[in-house]
């Protein structure tokens, strides 16, 4: 069987119905699928306990905001999070662009984001809005695709987002969710780290962790079907961590951690 055959008989019927993928009407379908596949559920469970416990020494007194989440489920874990997005999806507490943040300077303690910067226009005026807004001590947390020889042939043979390592911090065409480029996390904190830190020097690099090989992939994503019965879940996860060492090479996502100094 062809690979473009089999892909379409692994698409979710959700995910073919989905034409515009910068129609507010999508959030049902997206939120639909997490649901009912408990591979992702808890992929992403995972997701908010990884940026959950990063953000637990933050100041006090600046509200905790999570950008880009039309399809969370995180108050369930952390009722406190102000959920917001740039598209007016139901359920979601705030609408705005995070190139034009709409609150005052030093308000907010963190943000926090999954698979949010790739879709971003201009990175630049990304965190210096962001910037603006945290309080001293206040964290960045962002969980993103990775550049490894894994990740790397996946994205670009199985994803419908272009990944391309060669471009800039940004793109010009597509909307919210149809414009990206998976590859400007890396492009950012790792190819031109060294700029970013000369660009940015207020906000301070405290960790990149590569994760994740696996589980998203065999989850199926938002797009194709569930490959393993849900009991496989905890034997995954298993041989994710014996793995961990070889994640340079064969994890798919990255978690980004920032702080502002000053």
């Amino acid at each position: 069987m062809k690979q473009s055959s089999l892909l379409n008989v692994l698409k979710l019927p959700d995910s073919l119905q989905m034409q515009d993928l910068d129609s507010p009407d999508n959030i049902h379908k997206i939120r639909k699928i997490i649901q009912t596949k408990p591979f992702l559920t808890k992929t992403y469970r995972s997701f908010y306990r990884n940026i959950l416990r990063r953000i637990e020494t933050v100041p006090g007194g600046g509200e905790v905001i999570e950008l880009g989440s039309g399809a969370s489920f995180i108050k369930q874990y952390a009722p406190f999070v102000v959920t917001s997005d740039v598209l007016p999806y139901p359920g979601v507490d705030r609408v705005f662009s995070a190139l034009e943040i709409p609150l005052p300077a030093n308000s907010v303690s963190a943000f926090i984001m999954i698979d949010v910067l790739h879709h971003i226009k201009d990175s630049r005026r990304f965190f210096e809005e962001m910037q603006r807004c945290l309080v001293t001590g206040g964290k960045i947390v962002m969980i993103e695709p990775a550049n490894t020889l894994w990740s790397r042939w996946i994205y670009r043979n199985f994803h419908h987002e272009p990944f391309d390592p060669s471009q800039g911090w940004g793109f010009e065409e597509g909307g919210p969710l149809s414009g990206a480029n998976m590859a400007i996390p890396w492009i950012i904190f790792d190819r031109d780290r060294q700029q970013f830190q000369q660009e940015f020097p207020g906000l301070a690099i405290r960790d990149i962790q590569i994760h994740t090989p696996f589980r998203y992939l065999l989850s199926g994503g938002l797009s194709f079907r569930q490959l393993l019965p849900s009991w496989c879940y905890g034997w995954l996860y298993g041989l994710e961590r014996l793995l961990a060492p070889f994640n340079r090479y064969l994890g798919m996502f990255m978690t980004i951690e920032l702080a502002k100094t000053s």
